[in-house]
């Protein structure tokens, strides 16, 4: 199963924070970069965050230094820690494979597979 998996979404405050999870199969989780994008109603979809198989990591400048993006390999599982949450982190979020171990891209259209979405909303 190549297609991930999200959950963790749901209704925080300002200033909360959440954890999402993405669960990829064994082989997609160790040969492929991972990502997370979000999209809110109205809006194109837009990056948030990149871990390649190397470990290494990319942020959006709106969410540097508030979430975290990282890997549990025992689990085949990528996370997004999202800290500090503002009304505007609100929207659907995507986690998404690109098949180039080393990848990069910030652009939605060079990943090939994605997950169903998990929602978040930021409200008080």
């Amino acid at each position: 199963q190549v297609q991930p998996v999200e959950s963790g979404g749901g209704l925080v405050p300002p200033g909360g924070s959440l954890r999402l999870s993405c669960a990829a199969s064994e082989r997609t989780y160790r040969s492929y970069t991972m990502a997370w994008f979000r999209q809110a109603p109205g809006r194109e979809r837009e990056f948030v965050a990149i871990i390649n198989w190397s470990g290494r990591t990319y942020y959006a400048d709106s969410v540097k230094g508030r979430f975290t993006i990282s890997r549990d390999s025992a689990k085949n599982t990528v996370y997004l820690q999202m800290n500090s949450l503002k009304i505007e982190d609100a929207a659907e979020y995507y986690c998404a494979l690109d098949t180039n171990p080393f990848g990069a891209s910030k652009i939605a259209d060079e990943y090939e597979y994605w997950g169903q979405g998990t929602q978040v909303t930021v409200s008080s």
